[in-house]
């Protein structure tokens, strides 16, 4: 791999081009830093350098700081290894040197890389450069100098909402704002960008020092505004996270005490978030989704994904018709078959719907959706499956239709067709029992909504061949999601981890503590909603069928409430028919419903587990523990029976599948974070008052007895058996 460089060329005009390069986005490394320092220097002392030309190599400008330096100050705790860029380089260096520099940006210009450029003196761009600062999203804020900069080029009311929202702006709207000065063709940029610092080393443009500007800001009264506004919106919006809050105190710091001490606060303040736990916990989310894509004795083999063209998706139902709207975005004949031809009618018009929705959002163009329409057709029948390279089963789970309908397919699909469920619980030994084709059969778990949630969860089987998981895996990235690959059991990886987030919701209701404040509290933990909404929203149908298969496949561990039968017999069915722990009226919030709480007090007699006949007295954080202690357990027994390759893939299917906040890290990373040994503590207490549901598993035992984190590989554990 290239080793990260910086060079200089000085011109016979007197301009020295600077260029850095870092492939493949030109991330930032520390000796980046250190050969920009040395080259910047270097032109200060040459007589023959009039101005400076900053700019990247491979037609991108940077993608930003080399955030592998944030993973070893997570590991060492030690700041010192963070360089000095904002003080050091890009104020004094740069921005204070004695000759003019121009940033000459394409492709990329994000985070550290475009604070680099706002030290510069102006900027040129190529058509279409991405500018941004996405520091927050990695529970950090901008650290060289952008908290100042960026408000002093393009306003207060907008570089908010930049750092805030993490999103980047195309250059053309940069220019409109004041912060790229010219956006001129890519085989003009540099010509442009020397010709321009020319004219400011020989006064026939202005030497602009960003950091001394405040004609963009307004007055301080505005900006209070400006900031109070923000401060509220954050305090909604990302709850539980300190960078947010962080970021608007060092801007307002700047605006009202000067570019100068906002600087010196940025990097105090940059330090102190660096080592909190919301950036470890995102930093660790950002590599653990880059390491999904690596599967031994898969992707590590030499083999190549064949082209998926053609699938053919079993069930034009809320999942079918989500899934084939995934793919036709992306260019994929889909074939929905379903049995009659009102329920085909129903399933295309879903997805014609989800592609008018995304149009109407401009989230895309309508060439594309139109394009979009095209790729996809409806069937009654297998005719049109003699050349589909893929079939995606999406009916009901129903295990003898199931068996029938893969059966089926041997018989009528290509002999490379990839065979694939979107079982959400199943084993699919079972799904595939009266199938020849055991190394074509694989799991394809999409989440609902299929077209927005971006887990794709693979299951193979011991029979699924590498080629099978490898061409999933490709179709995945295509459509955009990010593929996790797992081991087959009940539930797989993801359904079974939660399994007991429910039953444990409920074990708490049987016990006297009320359903709202349960589904607030874990709201504040920071799931986008509870655990009784999120039952409402399901559907209790979805609930009772899933609960029977947990119950023949984990027995001993189970909890068993009558509180979903006696929902069901009163006539409610959550959000489906209006009525269920909530009462669902259109165009307002679901409201809280009173006349549900003789149900659940009917629940609480028939269980009869309150000690002594009332309601348990029960802290805040013991009800969150209560909820998700049981959780943490189940992915204790995940990876001890080796359905995930790492415990990161649990952390990463988590967060994209089942909503588990981002900062938090994943499951897994969260629960070392607590500490083994409390969760130990806490769940064999509790197991002693209440029964087998809060057991502790083995591995839990052996990981908190020995103070070995959860995370840390199987070898380090003795039993394991891995199911990859």
């Amino acid at each position: 791999m290239a080793e990260p460089k910086v060079t200089m060329d000085v011109g016979n005009d007197g301009v020295a081009i600077i260029k850095f390069s870092n492939p493949p986005v030109n991330a930032l490394a520390i000796q980046i830093f250190a050969g920009l320092k040395e080259k910047w220097n270097e032109a200060a002392r040459r007589n023959d350098v009039k101005a400076i030309v900053l700019t990247g190599s491979g037609g991108r400008f940077s993608g930003g700081f080399d955030i592998n330096v944030f993973e070893k100050v997570h590991k060492t705790n030690d700041v010192t290894l963070l360089p000095d860029v904002s003080v050091d380089l890009a104020t004094n260096t740069m921005e204070d040197g004695k000759k003019p520099a121009v940033a000459a940006v394409e492709g990329l210009c994000l985070g550290g890389g475009f604070e680099l450029a706002l030290a510069c003196h102006a900027r040129i761009a190529a058509p279409r450069t991405q500018l941004g600062l996405p520091e927050l999203s990695l529970g950090v804020l901008p650290g060289s100098g952008g908290t100042q900069r960026l408000p002093r080029l393009v306003g207060l009311s907008k570089s908010v909402e930049m750092m805030m929202t993490s999103k980047p702006i195309m250059s053309e709207e940069g220019e409109k704002l004041g912060v790229i000065d010219a956006v001129v063709p890519s085989t003009e940029l540099l010509k442009v960008a020397r010709q321009w610092a020319l004219d400011i080393a020989e006064r026939r443009k202005p030497w602009v020092r960003s950091l001394h500007r405040t004609e963009k800001i307004g007055s301080i009264s505005e900006a209070h505004e400006v900031l109070k506004l923000a401060r509220q919106q954050v305090k909604q919006t990302a709850r539980n996270m300190p960078q947010h809050l962080a970021c608007l105190d060092v801007i307002e710091e700047g605006i009202i005490h000067g570019g100068y001490k906002g600087i010196i606060k940025e990097a105090k303040v940059f330090q102190d978030l660096v080592l909190s736990d919301t950036s470890r916990g995102l930093v660790h989310v950002f590599f653990a989704q880059r390491a999904t894509s690596k599967v031994p004795n898969v992707t590590d083999i030499g083999l190549k994904p064949r082209p998926i063209k053609k699938v053919a998706i079993i069930g034009g139902g809320l999942m079918g018709s989500g899934i084939a709207t995934s793919l036709v975005l992306s260019n994929i004949f889909v074939i929905v078959k379903e049995i009659n031809h009102e329920y085909l009618q129903k399933g295309l018009k879903t997805v014609e719907a989800n592609i008018r929705g995304l149009v109407a959002r401009k989230k895309l163009q309508q060439d594309k959706a139109n394009k979009a329409f095209s790729m996809l057709k409806g069937a009654l029948d297998y005719s049109e499956f003699k050349d589909v390279d893929m079939v995606i089963e999406a009916v009901i789970e129903n295990i003898p239709l199931k068996q029938q309908i893969f059966a089926d397919l041997e018989k009528v699909c290509p002999p490379h067709c990839i065979l694939a469920s979107n079982t959400s619980t199943i084993d699919l030994n079972i799904i595939g029992q009266k199938t020849r084709s055991q190394d074509r059969i694989i799991g394809a778990h999409f989440f609902s909504p299929a077209h927005v949630m971006p887990l794709l969860e693979i299951v193979r089987t011991t029979k699924t061949s590498a080629q099978t998981i490898l061409d999933l895996m490709a179709v995945g990235k295509t459509i955009k999601k990010v593929p996790v690959v797992v081991g087959n059991c009940t539930g797989f990886a993801v359904n079974r981890t939660f399994f007991p987030y429910a039953q444990s919701a409920h074990f708490l209701a049987n016990l006297g503590v009320d359903v709202y404040r349960i589904d607030a509290l874990i709201t504040s933990f920071g799931l986008p909603i509870g655990p009784f909404l999120l039952q409402d929203l399901a559907g209790y149908g979805v609930a009772v069928a899933v609960g029977k298969e947990y119950l023949s496949a984990f027995s001993d561990r189970v909890f068993t409430s009558p509180l979903l039968d006696l929902l069901i017999k009163s006539g409610r069915n959550g959000k489906n028919n209006g009525k269920g722990y909530y009462i669902y009226r259109k165009g307002e919030k679901p409201k809280p419903d009173p006349t549900v709480l003789p149900i659940i007090e009917e629940s609480r007699r028939l269980t009869n587990i309150m000690p002594g006949g009332k309601p348990i007295s029960i802290t805040d954080q013991e009800i969150v523990e209560m909820i998700l202690f049981p959780v943490v357990n189940e992915a204790c027994r995940v990876l001890d029976d080796g359905i995930v390759v790492r415990a990161a893939d649990l952390d990463v299917a988590s967060v994209l599948g089942m909503s588990f906040p981002s900062y938090r890290g994943g499951i897994v990373f969260w629960a070392d974070t607590v500490g083994a040994g409390h969760i130990y503590k806490s769940l064999r207490k509790w197991s002693e008052l209440y029964g087998n549901f809060f057991k502790p598993s083995k591995f839990l035992e052996e990981r908190a007895t020995k103070g070995i984190p959860l995370s840390a590989p199987a070898s380090t554990s003795s039993g394991s058996r891995s199911r990859m």
